[in-house]
């Protein structure tokens, strides 16, 4: 019999030239060790935008289909020179249409100059019965990154946004939002500039207010950002990966609570021959796993 969603995907893009920011897979079994599909070729070769793909991020909708939001951005560019996001669609895992860039200049005011625009995610809200997409937004007035969301229930348009979370004069990056069924909270995570480390601020509302004090989590010794969070499967311990930079390496973490931490054992994880950057983790079954091996092969 098949597993419902005893299997898992992790999009992510590889480094910072051309060639790298691509929409690139890899599968587990388990939760904890990763194999790279297509020969860690790019399974998405962008077309639109800017042609380049940074911190995707995949959730399964509402509607049964797949979704990747991602940063449309080209490294070589600079840093505060991209304005958009780029979305797709899948049925499958395996064809991805609608190709999409949501250029956040086109709400006008306050986003206009829009020179940052990165690391989007998404989150089903139920009081609003749309998808909130969320992301770390600066503007060539005020070089200083926030959180902002929007909602959509197509992933093509979205609603003007709002600001979620704003830490005066501190950048705030690559959030994460996870819901903590047991206590009701939302746990927005994001890279905190200060110390270069993972921290979290919660909420009893999906769209805030949140907290202001952050809590730093992470364990890593290294510089870190661009964490995500999984549930394993038949489980209650959630999993967070996290980008440490500096050292071409992940570190994974687990959780509970959302709260307390505990390092896994780098004995007990991998990503051979992966070589992630930014990306996010989603449960797929039984089926999916060995449709995306069959046609992608496994490296």
């Amino acid at each position: 019999m098949e597993n419902k969603n005893s299997r898992y995907l992790f999009c992510h893009f590889v480094g910072n030239g051309e060639n790298q920011e691509r929409i690139h897979f890899a599968v587990s079994k388990d939760g904890y060790n990763f194999r790279p599909l297509n020969n860690n070729e790019p399974v998405i070769i962008q077309t639109k935008g800017k042609k380049c793909v940074r911190d995707p991020y995949i959730l399964k909708g509402e509607d049964g289909n797949y979704y990747i939001i991602g940063t449309d951005m080209r490294c070589e560019e600079g840093w505060t020179s991209n304005h958009a996001l780029v979305t797709w669609k899948s049925a499958d895992l395996v064809n991805w249409t609608d190709e999409t860039i949501i250029d956040i200049r086109d709400f006008g005011g306050e986003y206009a100059n829009t020179n940052r625009a990165w690391a989007p995610q998404a989150i089903w809200d139920k009081a609003v019965g749309k998808y909130m997409v969320y992301w770390a937004n600066s503007t060539a007035e005020n070089d200083v990154a926030a959180m902002y969301y929007a909602h959509t229930d197509d992933f093509k348009t979205m609603t003007k946004p709002e600001l979620l979370y704003e830490r005066k004069g501190i950048q705030t990056i690559d959030g994460d939002i996870t819901y903590n069924e047991e206590n009701g909270y939302f746990y927005l995570y994001f890279k905190h500039d200060e110390d270069q480390t993972i921290a979290y601020v919660k909420s009893e509302s999906l769209c805030g207010p949140y907290e202001d004090k952050p809590v730093v989590v992470s364990l890593s010794k290294h510089g870190v950002e661009g964490s995500s969070m999984y549930k394993l499967t038949g489980t209650d311990t959630w999993i967070m990966i996290m980008d440490e930079y500096g050292t071409g390496n992940f570190f994974m973490q687990t959780t509970k609570d959302m709260e307390n931490f505990t390092a896994v054992d780098p004995e007990k994880y991998s990503f051979d021959g992966v070589r992630p950057r930014h990306g996010s983790v989603v449960a797929i079954s039984d089926g999916e796993y060995n449709r995306l091996v069959e046609i992608f092969g496994i490296g």
